[in-house]
């Protein structure tokens, strides 16, 4: 059930943000918030958090600034707990599930339009490559010459497998919702018998992902994913630096795609002489080289390397921030004092 802390909204369209844990992450979500907030004032917004957060935005007077508080439940604070279990946080009829470290280049209208025909969908592509939910290391040749990804399919009953890239979840149908989510848990806790491994980060430590579970899922109920590349319409693109311009408030941005897949997956390679050299390479052997200039609905900071340019944004809209409340207590105190 819903423990909803402010009053629910009448409107059918809503988007849900979740944030645990530390508290920077309740500075991600203000600073994707306000770039929402220039496009789109009309449709309500809703937090999924840990009370310790709530505490936080009503000690800094900013608990108006989300139309719903819900609080997330403990077995649920982490991306697994939480993404695969979005069927109990559907807080408005038509839900978008976002990513605190998105940033909105545009009215999302057209997006909305664009989602109307679904029921359930993630961004995404039609098809996986080896790579998706595998290893990151040059071991994945063992997984391609043993063809483990064929091996996983057929185990399950599988035709395909799409990818999947849950910085954008769609909701407008909660039966369906919960038969997603059921099945994602169910292949999560098969993943012994695939070829999905938890990815390794530089630190050391390991984390899980939900978006491998969520693709067999799709193809299990045989649910499209909505295009995540799609020139100006691309719901979201990842930051990649050189491949993006902007201006610091991200208002005018401009993403490059490449028009062949291969070269575009290209974009993930943390070295950018590789990166550049592959690409060139490509361009002169196989005329892979077209490509195209998007303003796309969001940019989506998922790459840990690629995430400073978000970082100077959140602290200088945490900085706006504190200064207005500092800028309104300071009227108030004037207002109590002339009284």
């Amino acid at each position: 059930m819903l423990k909803s802390v402010s009053y629910r909204p009448k409107g059918n369209e809503g988007y849900v943000y979740t944030i645990y844990g530390s508290n920077k992450y309740l500075k991600y979500v203000l600073a994707s918030l306000r770039t929402l907030r220039r496009y789109d004032k009309k449709r309500p917004v809703a937090l999924v958090c840990e009370q310790n957060h709530i505490a936080l935005l009503e000690k800094l007077g900013l608990k108006g600034l989300f139309e719903v508080l819900v609080s997330l439940q403990p077995s649920h604070r982490s991306i697994i707990g939480f993404k695969h279990n979005i069927d109990s946080y559907l807080v408005f009829e038509k839900n978008i599930f976002l990513d605190c470290d998105i940033l909105w280049c545009k009215n999302p209208d057209g997006l909305w339009q664009s989602l109307a025909p679904y029921s359930f969908t993630i961004t995404g592509t039609l098809r996986a490559d080896c790579f998706f939910g595998a290893r990151n290391s040059p071991l994945i040749l063992i997984d391609i010459l043993l063809n483990r990804r064929q091996r996983t399919l057929n185990k399950f009953g599988l035709t395909h497998l799409p990818r999947v890239q849950s910085g954008i979840i769609y909701a407008a149908d909660r039966r369906l919702t919960e038969k997603v989510c059921t099945l994602a848990k169910y292949f999560f806790f098969q993943k012994h018998k695939t070829h999905f491994v938890r990815r390794r980060l530089p630190d050391g430590k390991t984390e899980e992902s939900d978006e491998w579970a969520f693709a067999m899922a799709l193809s299990k109920l045989k649910l499209p994913v909505i295009p995540w590349y799609n020139g100006c319409h691309s719901p979201q693109i990842d930051y990649i630096e050189s491949h993006t311009t902007h201006d610091d408030s991200f208002r005018e941005v401009q993403c490059l795609i490449y028009t062949h897949e291969f070269v575009n997956n290209l974009r993930g390679i943390p070295n950018y002489t590789l990166r550049k050299w592959l690409i060139r390479g490509c361009g002169i052997i196989s005329k892979w080289r077209d490509y195209k200039r998007v303003k796309p609905y969001s940019i989506h900071f998922g790459w840990k390397h690629e995430k400073q340019p978000f970082l100077s944004f959140v602290e200088k809209n945490w900085t706006h921030i504190l200064k207005e409340q500092k800028m309104k207590n300071k009227k108030s105190y004037i207002g109590f004092y002339k009284s």
